[in-house]
């Protein structure tokens, strides 16, 4: 994998020391920096981008509780747990389900604003989206739930003591005696600093950045995971990407996407003849959850040899006013989803893995946190349930500074950690990655662009995988080291998480011979009793296997391995 960014030229600004900073501005970060200033800590926000302007924002779904019966936290782990195939942490399922409505309301009193019902009973109007058993997703705007969270929250955090520094790009973690103790940065000018911290919260989002075709906006670029990965903390679960099945098929980026929501309103695919897809594949059918949904448009879109599907929106009732996001951005590319079939085939859309962490965020290098889609907390397994992303943010970053707030200082052997991180036995019948031989470039000219890996990735390590596919992908990957250099600089920067990401996504993909939830591996269908468990990566070694435990014990306050 490739190195450290190289050390800064200039001296570093030593910014004084907080008591927590939080790196990354959408719904994770924000909703723990609001919180941590109303229990009196000193926080600093740095955000590559502007303050408003966060992979939450792009968000139409939805928010996904039990805020009332004949819904009940019960059903939501059910859900959940369902969707996950097996690899949901029922600690952190639980978590989620039981903590979310209380969440939310908190939320709605910071001021975000969701529909209300269209009768005279008190309430909120609750769409139902792929996986759900019931009506549960609160939307604002329709469609624009995420912008809506993201401007409440923005609000509440300039409302509160909290420092936000827009355009900081943090390149690095400061990590000293074992201790995350802040991050190497640069300001909008381009000026290096060391912005200090007693500690330190990863909330930068995801890595849709890594694939050519994608709903996330360019800044998911995986800094997190990248930073995370040189100081030393463990990832999981990354083989795990969620491909938003219904992403309307045009050159734009990121793609424009076509919100579950739509076809937990009537609307329906079809393949390139007009047939009912998903007829006949699942229970629940257009419903079925993303995993599910994505592979079926993929298997079929390569049978027929077609770029794209379609979804049929023509029965949804009153289209322009429940769905007006969705509905403004294909009459500017000239489809009417009243009228129109609209093309649509699977984009890269969330990571359900990402840096390791027990049930309050606390990952395994102290004094280093992460929530949001960054984290792998457990709760979305091998699957993302639609509409648990933004609760998870809430939910987890709350208890991350909970447990700051009483003095939490390391993880505890909880949530995906519940076993260990990593060093265990890998199942029998798996090939060793020592035998593949990368593909070096002979000259510096021949390191591919950020584009060409884009590219390489969705095509071989897409939705659906071979172990031929991934080698190919690795080769790449490897490609990167013979001769490409990774200094300060923003862009290099980036693209060196992105190599990071992309070869743990790909080693832990070659690893799993197996199908389950979001990971499809053509030459290994069907799942495998002796893969339910984790792959953990960090530095130095290749992904280590570590089952489920069968039994839980009660969490330790010793330090996680």
């Amino acid at each position: 994998m490739p190195s450290d960014v190289g050390a800064t030229t200039e001296a570093a600004t030593v910014t004084t020391t907080v008591d927590m900073m939080v790196l990354g501005s959408g719904v994770a970060g924000l909703s723990a920096a609001v919180r941590a200033a109303e229990v009196g800590m000193s926080v600093v926000v740095l955000t590559k981008a502007e303050i408003g302007n966060s992979t939450t924002r792009y968000a139409q779904g939805g928010i996904g509780a039990a805020m009332e019966e004949p819904d009940s936290p019960e059903l939501h782990l059910s859900d959940t747990l369902a969707a996950g195939a097996g690899l949901c942490d029922p600690e952190a399922t639980r978590v989620l389900a039981v903590e979310g409505p209380e969440r939310i309301r908190e939320l709605i009193a910071l001021g975000a604003s969701f529909d209300p019902r269209a009768s005279e009973i008190p309430g909120f109007a609750r769409g139902r989206e792929g996986g759900h058993s019931v009506r549960r997703v609160l939307h604002a705007g329709g469609d624009a739930t995420g912008v809506e969270v993201e401007r409440a929250l923005v609000a509440a955090t300039r409302a509160r003591a909290a420092e936000v520094r827009e355009g900081w790009f943090a390149s690095s973690l400061i990590v000293e005696a074992g201790r995350c103790v802040g991050v190497r940065a640069s300001d909008p000018a381009g000026m290096p600093h060391e912005v200090r911290a007693t500690n330190t919260l990863l909330a930068t989002g995801g890595i849709g950045a890594l694939y050519a075709v994608t709903t996330n906006p360019p800044l998911a670029t995986g800094d997190g995971l990248g930073m995370a990965w040189r100081a030393g903390a463990a990832l999981c679960d990354v083989e795990f990407v969620q491909f938003h099945p219904t992403a309307l098929h045009h050159p734009a980026r990121p793609r424009p996407l076509l919100s579950e929501a739509l076809r937990g309103e009537g609307a329906h695919l079809r393949d390139e003849s007009g047939g009912l897809l998903m007829e006949g594949v699942h229970p629940l059918g257009d419903l079925a959850p993303r995993d599910v949904v994505a592979s079926a448009i993929a298997r079929r879109m390569a049978e027929a040899d077609v770029e794209h599907l379609w979804l049929d929106a023509t029965g949804v009732v009153d289209v322009d006013e429940r769905f007006p996001t969705i509905v403004a951005s294909c009459r500017s590319l000239g489809l009417d989803p009243g009228v129109d079939w609209l093309p649509v085939a699977p984009a890269a859309h969330y990571l359900c893995g990402g840096v390791a962490v027990d049930l309050d965020g606390a990952t395994t290098v102290p004094g280093l946190w992460a929530c949001g889609e960054v984290a792998a907390s457990g709760v979305h397994g091998a699957n993302r349930l639609a509409s648990n992303s933004l609760l998870d943010g809430l939910v987890f970053s709350g208890r991350c500074v909970e447990a700051l707030a009483r003095g939490k200082s390391s993880a505890e052997r909880s949530g995906v950690l519940c076993g260990g991180s990593g060093r265990g036995p890998v199942p029998d019948g798996n090939t060793s990655l020592d035998s593949i031989t990368p593909a070096e470039p002979e000259t510096a000219d021949a390191v591919p662009s950020l584009e060409a890996l884009q590219v390489t990735m969705t095509r071989e390590a897409g939705v659906v995988r071979t172990a031929e596919s991934l080698e190919r992908a690795a080769a790449v990957l490897d490609s990167f080291r013979g001769g490409a250099t990774f200094p300060d600089g923003r862009e290099e920067a980036e693209l060196d998480n992105l190599v990071i990401t992309g070869h743990a996504l790909v080693a832990s993909a070659l690893r799993r011979e197996e199908s389950r939830g979001t990971h499809q591996r053509a030459d290994h269908p069907g799942t495998r009793e002796g893969w339910l468990g984790r792959l953990f990566v960090t530095r130095g070694h290749e992904p280590d296997y570590v089952p489920l435990p069968s039994v839980r014990t009660p969490p330790t306050r010793s330090h996680v391995p």
